[in-house]
């Protein structure tokens, strides 16, 4: 029996970690991540094709600008008020704020920063404006079943706004 090579229609297992550009380890996946290749899972920063082509054992490691990860940091994104115009549940660094636009539009803001009086939320993804470095290591290639690419990454878990590994 051959080893199995990834390329489309073959289910892959990968494990892996996302260095920032300051050395520290932002997301790490030990147990294994699933995606059947060239499903519409969308890997980030053209991982798909770095792992094209590899099988079992084998490690990648793709350095990505932030234009090719989480989009550069946008300042408009950004607000700052005074704390006592927050709610009490919300005066906290990492609290998760829900904000409504004028169309009726929903988006996620976290605050980002509490100081002299005043509190900062922010829209961005925690790591846009970083280049990252993400190291995968290959732990499953196969057939992929019927259906798979159904119940397989982006389909596993709660698609988030910008492309992530899985």
């Amino acid at each position: 029996m051959s080893e199995e090579i990834i390329q489309p229609g073959k289910y892959v297992g990968i494990t892996y970690s996302i260095v920032d550009d300051e050395g520290r380890v932002v997301e790490q996946h030990d147990l294994p991540i699933g995606f059947v290749y060239g499903s519409d899972t969308e890997l980030i920063g053209g991982l798909d094709r770095a792992v094209l082509g590899k099988k079992v054992g084998d490690e990648v490691e793709v350095q990505l600008a932030p234009e090719d990860a989480y989009g550069p940091h946008d300042p408009s994104l950004t607000f700052t008020d005074d704390i006592e115009n927050v709610p009490p549940e919300f005066r906290r660094v990492g609290a998760e704020v829900q904000m409504q636009n004028e169309a009726g539009e929903v988006k996620t803001f976290y605050v980002s920063r509490i100081e002299d009086g005043k509190l900062t939320v922010d829209g961005n993804h925690p790591l846009a404006g970083k280049h990252l470095t993400i190291h995968v290591k290959i732990v499953e290639v196969r057939d992929a079943r019927p259906g798979e690419e159904k119940v397989s990454g982006i389909h596993a878990v709660q698609a988030p706004t910008h492309p992530t590994v899985n």
